[in-house]
């Protein structure tokens, strides 16, 4: 096993650029008092757009009340967007139960890959509201 003891580290003398119209690494060596260090290798990201948004606050409303509703929780049980179902004491089956009563509530059909992703209040919320988008 190696190590790397001092009191101080520093490194100069490294840039880098990027080019949109060029997929090319950039690569920098580092030398620690004379030690060479193998060369570091930065891979520019690939061009993409993407925007994601937490969930409308009605629509985390809306999922809320069905899911104290499908495990029969008081009215004034403390279930917001991070709340989980396994800590809402939901299995399996409730969970499906869940999902079907969200695809009632909101006229959409969820695939069971992206049901098998959904965790918490806002999981489901954020997928609704993906779903919905996609079906106007």
């Amino acid at each position: 096993m190696a190590s790397v003891t001092g009191s101080s580290f520093a490194i100069s003398s490294l840039s880098s650029s990027f080019n949109p119209n060029k997929a090319c690494l950039k690569t920098s060596s580092l030398s620690i008092k004379g030690i060479s260090f193998p060369s570091l290798r930065v891979k520019p990201a690939t061009r993409r757009f993407s925007i994601s948004c937490a969930a409308k606050p009605e629509t985390v409303d809306k999922v809320c009340e069905i899911v104290k509703k499908q495990l029969a929780l008081p009215s004034d049980s403390a279930v917001n967007g991070e709340s989980k179902f396994i800590a809402l004491g939901a299995d399996s089956l409730d969970t499906v139960e869940i999902v079907m009563g969200l695809e009632e509530a909101f006229g959409i059909t969820v695939e069971e890959e992206n049901a098998q992703t959904i965790a918490t209040v806002q999981d489901a919320a954020d997928l609704i509201e993906d779903l919905v988008a996609k079906k106007c």
